[in-house]
């Protein structure tokens, strides 16, 4: 997520945002028009979709996820290093999990990524990401009280992974499961500009890379086991790394119902990229290189020309700085079940010019991408709840489901 901007786009947002009442609930809103195109529902390229804000107030608001556990709540994280809980129709007052005194507070820094176990409901395990008041990436381990399920309980506190972050930008922050009941983390390249260490493309750094490693068990010298399968294993390089080649791969997704797997990267000055692997019988985007800081999205960045591009995977989606446009902020596939024609369709936006984009899951090499709505916000993040519906976070303080428009 690049904030180079944010001041003046946050002032802009705050003299224009403009709300209106609409079903399914007194107090949504509805943001940007829908193209006329888009009228006839016959492909996610040309779904009709709405934006239902359903709570304001938040505090940097940066991700959503769902609870998966029956319980219907809607796990809010705020930059500044809270989680809330949303249940319908409330946002609860007391936060689920307080680690205010333990973040960082940089542009780019703070409490940045949430991943429930998937066995969430019996053993009542969630995982965090964030930068410390060193500046340092952390990756703990938290468990859901047992005397009251909408608080965290501090005392489980358990540290997995610390990872030092040489500059305070391009932290990364995503956790997610995958299918395979690993825990993948995105890592951003370290930071400052253009990746003078190049860490993306080493395989003895943690930085730039998607690492993948087993929670469910510990060793004698790590609070992880690294799977067998971890492409570096037994070879040159460290045993964690998954694929490698990322700049800031800010968000990152699984698409439920295949597995392949989707990267927003963000960019350096020129362009924006998104990513895609494939699931395997390896699986999704096993020791891939996608190319940072040889490339920029589809485009030579170091040396400027004449790159060696041999080995390298090119993302499907690209687009350029024009129009506002500063970082992409990557989502999910949609698999839910209330906007019909959205099934399938991959979508994704830009933190700047709040642009909402959509593309068709299983689109070529090349994936065009159409327009679904054109907001007001700073789309920090998507969500995604348990039923596979979607939330897009308002780093200005809201959230909004995304609804039949």
């Amino acid at each position: 997520m690049r904030v180079r901007i944010r001041l003046l786009r946050t002032l802009v947002v705050a003299a224009t945002f403009v709300v209106a009442a609409l079903p399914p609930a007194a107090g949504a809103s509805v943001v940007g028009p829908t193209p006329a195109s888009q009228i006839t529902a016959a492909s996610p390229l040309q779904a009709k979709i709405r934006l239902w804000t359903f709570v304001t107030g938040l505090d940097q608001p940066v991700y959503a996820t769902g609870s998966r556990d029956g319980t219907s709540r809607l796990f809010i994280v705020e930059k500044t290093g809270r989680i809330k809980i949303w249940k319908g129709p409330q946002l609860y007052a007391t936060p689920y999990l307080d680690i205010h005194t333990l973040v960082s507070n940089g542009s780019e820094q703070g409490l940045l990524g949430l991943a429930v176990s998937p066995g969430f409901k019996t053993n009542h395990r969630l995982y965090i990401d964030y930068t410390n008041t060193s500046g340092n990436t952390v990756i703990a381990e938290y468990r859901q009280s047992t005397s009251n399920p909408n608080v965290v309980d501090p005392a489980t506190r358990r540290v997995i992974l610390t990872i030092a972050q040489p500059y305070a930008n391009h932290n990364g922050g995503m956790l997610a499961f995958g299918p395979d009941g690993y825990l993948y983390i995105g890592m951003g390249d370290g930071g400052s500009a253009g990746d003078p260490g190049n860490r993306a493309q080493s395989t003895g750094s943690l930085l730039g890379k998607l690492l993948r490693i087993d929670v469910n068990g510990t060793t004698s010298t790590k609070a992880y086991r690294i799977p067998s399968t971890n492409p570096y294993v037994g070879k040159t390089g460290l045993d964690e790394i998954w694929d490698r080649g990322l700049r800031n791969p800010w968000r990152f997704s699984f698409d439920k119902a295949n597995g392949n797997l989707w990267i927003g990267d963000v960019g350096q000055n020129a362009w924006e990229e998104v990513d895609r692997a494939p699931h395997t019988t390896t699986g999704a985007g096993w020791r891939l290189n996608w190319g940072w800081r040889i490339m920029e999205g589809r485009h030579c960045y170091n040396p400027p020309t004449g790159c060696n591009t041999t080995g390298l995977t090119f993302p499907p989606i690209e687009y350029d700085h024009s129009n506002g446009r500063c970082a992409v902020t990557g989502g999910y596939v949609y698999r839910g079940a209330s906007i019909p024609a959205l099934v399938g369709g991959y979508l994704f936006g830009d933190y700047c010019s709040g642009e909402i984009w959509v593309t068709t899951a299983t689109s070529s090499s090349v994936a065009p991408k159409v327009l679904l709505l054109d907001t007001n916000m700073l789309v920090s993040s998507f969500g995604e709840d348990g039923g596979g519906e979607l939330y897009v976070c308002n780093l200005n303080g809201s959230v909004s489901k995304v609804v039949q428009g």
